[in-house]
């Protein structure tokens, strides 16, 4: 009996859960090589359609017989395709992953990070595709959204199914790697939007500023405090959520920390970057749990697939966090920034509403993997 197609909800919910998955990726090599689909334990086989098209014997040899065979492309097109050729050559066990890389880089998963004062709870949205990392804090019948992506239609489903409005959205800096939903989703929910002011490049729209000191209070219950730490941009600024919990934009993961490049002024905010991590971080509770933007590789998701550590051991284990010398921490952050994400400067304008691409265009915009860690 043939497999049916696998959602990619279907494929995160088995990532995350650790199962052993076998991906057959026919996208060109370059391609697969920059961005390809990974896991604690997905083993993947590059095998361009072209390749495929010339024969399938020496490809068949390849497969395993004891595990289903996942077949992935761009857009889940060329995909079926070769599911059938593989299937005509007796290959068993196969089928394809619908709508490819696009629907890949686009799938949000919420995972509940934990309770918070007065029945409130508090969510992360990992976007497994792109490393994207969104919140919900939630606490009597409100919502506040932090980060969110361009694909809000998620966030509002999981607040009606959570009977919650979301009453605040927030953004911890000006994002360069991904196109913030946070402006459009405020107005469609007509909720408030905040934004930190000093990130204010040049925005086309109002918003409440979030500056050091400031706070939300979602359903008189929750209190989230913006922290300004400033470094990855000019306005980065964290958020302590009910005391407990550090999200930290951009500024630190967890097993690396963030480049202050993307504006073009990596020498003008190295030294941001370092006062922030070295001398600001240290003057809040070491045992706040650190929440990001953003994680760089599969092995930062913990055993129950959410993303976070506590600031005291990021301290310990992150080596980025433990370079004294100043002009090390120069050199370590500046000689060493991975390539600059796709259309970094295109996705900036959006973000700030000088440009108003179609979705097609914001698609391509955000194709390629997170590159915002040093």
């Amino acid at each position: 009996m043939a497999l049916q197609p696998l959602t990619v909800k279907e494929l995160a919910q088995k990532i995350l859960a650790g199962e052993e998955v076998f991906i057959l990726d026919i996208r060109k090599e370059e391609d697969y090589s920059d961005w390809a689909i990974q896991g604690r334990n997905v083993r993947s086989l590059n095998v361009p359609y072209k390749q495929l098209e010339n024969g399938v014997e020496d490809v068949k040899e390849q497969l395993p017989e004891d595990k289903n065979i996942y077949v992935v492309c761009a857009k889940g097109i060329s995909s079926q395709k070769a599911v059938t050729m593989l299937e005509e050559a007796g290959v068993q066990n196969i089928t394809h992953l619908e709508g490819g890389m696009t629907a890949w880089s686009e799938h949000l998963e919420p995972m509940k990070i934990g309770d918070l004062t007065n029945g409130g709870e508090l969510y992360q949205f990992i976007r497994i595709g792109k490393g994207c990392l969104s919140y919900m804090v939630i606490a009597n019948g409100e919502a506040a959204v932090v980060d969110p992506v361009r694909m809000i239609d998620t966030y509002k489903q999981f607040a009606s199914d959570k009977n919650v409005e979301i009453k605040y959205v927030l953004d911890t800096h000006l994002h360069a790697d991904h196109i913030s939903g946070g402006k459009t989703l405020a107005d469609q929910t007509n909720a408030a939007y905040y934004f930190p002011p000093k990130d204010d490049e040049g925005l086309t729209f109002d918003y409440k500023k979030m500056e050091n000191g400031a706070e939300v209070i979602v359903g008189d219950a929750v209190n989230i405090e913006a922290f300004y730490s400033p470094g990855h941009t000019s306005g980065s600024t964290s958020y302590i959520v009910d005391q407990t919990y550090l999200m930290t934009g951009d500024i630190l993961f967890v097993e690396s920390i963030g480049r202050p490049d993307l504006a073009g002024k990596a020498e003008d905010w190295v030294d941001d970057l370092r006062e922030t991590l070295y001398e600001r971080y240290q003057k809040v509770e070491q045992d706040l749990i650190v929440l990001p933007a953003h994680f760089g590789k599969m092995e930062e998701i913990n055993e129950d697939g959410t993303v976070h550590a506590k600031l005291n051991e990021l301290y310990q284990k992150n080596d980025r966090l433990n370079v004294q010398d100043e002009q090390e921490f120069k050199h370590l952050v500046t000689d060493n920034l991975p390539p600059q994400p796709n259309s970094h400067d295109e996705i900036r304008k959006t973000n700030m509403g000088q440009k108003n691409p179609d979705q097609d265009e914001r698609r391509e915009m955000e194709v390629g993997p997170n590159r915002c860690a040093v």
